[in-house]
């Protein structure tokens, strides 16, 4: 299980240092989160492609990066993001017209390709397109709404994703990986992993002023063990 902290927890006058924390705890994945303000009603101006490049540039390839694109017009802004360094663009499958082009754009470019779906969204949107896809990244709260619970519903989703994925690698084809977000946290990331899931995104579980990153950390990982 791979953990991902979003850095939105974070505080931002002290990013530089909270990121070196992480980094310094064994976190080599960061989840980064870009919204719009019309994809979502949160608007995340100090997360864009200046801020990713500031995180590139300290970590240089030490660090795995994705973007989280909140936005309504992925097709046409995917590059900058790219330009900036991440290294896979996630975007909604509900706000992407043609999605298999959006994936083989994102190859072309040499970044991985990944699609994110809201909790509303049935799990048929996503299998169509699982064959160009590196990762899925199941939403297991309303993106962009702060204080929600975990939505232990999207089992479902994640299983019958499970199955699918399974199937094309036994087939030869890509290794999609099932990523999750939202509300995760020690006393629940075991579960989702027997769910089928293979890297958490993980906020205030991880990044808050009760505990060091550290310390988090450990607890994630005594959890899953």
């Amino acid at each position: 299980m791979i953990i991902a902290p979003s850095i939105l927890t974070a505080d931002f006058c002290e990013l530089g240092k909270v990121l070196d924390e992480a980094v310094d705890a064994g976190i080599n994945w960061f989840h980064l989160d870009v919204m719009d303000g019309n994809w979502v009603t949160n608007k995340t101006i100090t997360v864009g492609p200046a801020v990713i490049k500031s995180i590139r540039k300290r970590f240089g390839t030490k660090v795995f990066m994705d973007c989280h694109l909140m936005i309504t017009n992925a097709e046409k802004t995917w590059q900058q993001y790219v330009d900036a360094g991440v290294d896979l663009v996630i975007a909604h499958v509900e706000a992407v017209s043609d999605f298999s082009k959006l994936c083989d754009s994102l190859h072309s470019a040499n970044v991985q390709a990944g699609l994110v779906f809201n909790p509303a969204t049935s799990v048929n949107e996503v299998l169509p397109h699982l064959n160009k896809l590196d990762l899925v990244l199941v939403m297991s709260v309303v993106p962009g709404k702060g204080g929600q619970s975990f939505m232990p519903e999207v089992e479902e989703k994640i299983r019958i994703l499970r199955s699918a994925i399974d199937e094309q690698i036994s087939e030869g084809g890509i290794k999609t990986r099932i990523m999750i977000d939202g509300g995760i946290k020690a006393h629940n990331i075991a579960m989702v992993k027997e769910w089928g899931v293979e890297v958490a995104v993980v906020g205030s579980g991880l990044i808050n002023n009760n505990a060091s990153i550290s310390e988090n950390l450990a607890e994630i990982e005594l959890a899953l063990k």
